[in-house]
């Protein structure tokens, strides 16, 4: 997640984010007899881990999975007991979507969740929807396409439903635009047909005053490698490259280490 100024305290004015690639945040499931892509609206995730939707024989859950049996049996929601950038991606996404969420649950790194079990980390929490039966939970992207873990598509800003995959995270990613050097953007439920909406950057926090001419002209060089041949290897490590605007604009934004 990105920092705010009253995060960062002091340092805030002397403080850079560079979005380096872009990751998402992905809802898995153990449900028998559930499609592999399983679809999930805004407002059918929201009730399910806000607990008002608690069987997956729900008829909001069947009215947007046609045809498929999904069990009589109670939802077992899992997530994150620690602090985590993954919750915060999700609970950004929730509290755009849902204004009952935003009032009632906000976001952030850990939230009082209102059902459900905790776990710690990503693979905690896989580990804990594997071994119980009509559970879900939420993982980063790159760690459900390593473990071959089954995850839905969540329906977008556009109405359409959407898995996440590496084209429909860097389709999110243009919504930042080009103007404005801050880079601590919000991209979750951004525009676009092709759009995965719990998308989000990854950032480094770089001090804009660097004084030792050396370790500037390293730092300097790093970004612009990250930020031009370096993003060519990001696919291959199962996260989505930058937009070829926002990595434009960053590389312009360089010249602000002192």
């Amino acid at each position: 997640m990105p920092l705010s100024d009253k995060q960062l305290g002091p340092a805030a004015a002397k403080t850079l984010h560079f979005a380096t690639v872009l990751g998402a945040v992905v809802l898995i499931y153990n449900v028998e007899s559930a499609p592999a892509g399983l679809n999930l609206s805004p407002e059918v995730l929201t009730a399910i881990f806000l607990g008002k939707i608690r069987r997956w024989s729900a008829p909001e859950i069947h009215a947007i999975n046609k045809g498929a049996h999904l069990p009589d049996q109670e939802i077992v929601v899992v997530h994150r007991s620690d602090g985590s950038g993954t919750t915060y991606a999700l609970t950004d996404y929730l509290s755009k979507v849902s204004q009952e969420w935003r009032s009632a649950m906000g976001s952030g790194t850990a939230v009082n969740w209102p059902v459900g079990v905790g776990a710690e980390r990503n693979e905690g929490v896989a580990d804990t929807v594997q071994k119980t039966p009509n559970s879900i939970g939420y993982v980063e992207f790159i760690y459900a396409l390593q473990h071959e873990l089954n995850f839905a598509a969540v329906r977008n800003a556009a109405g359409d439903y959407v898995k996440a995959d590496l084209d429909s995270v860097t389709a999110a990613g243009k919504s930042a635009g080009t103007g404005g050097g801050d880079f601590r953007v919000s991209i979750t439920n951004a525009p676009g047909k092709h759009v995965y909406p719990i998308s989000t950057f990854t950032w480094l926090l770089v001090p804009a005053e660097i004084r030792e001419p050396v370790k500037k002209a390293a730092v300097r060089e790093l970004l612009r490698w990250m930020l031009t041949a370096g993003q060519k290897q990001s696919s291959s490590l199962g996260y989505a490259p930058l937009p070829a605007n926002v990595a434009s604009r960053q590389l312009q934004c360089l010249s602000s280490l002192d």
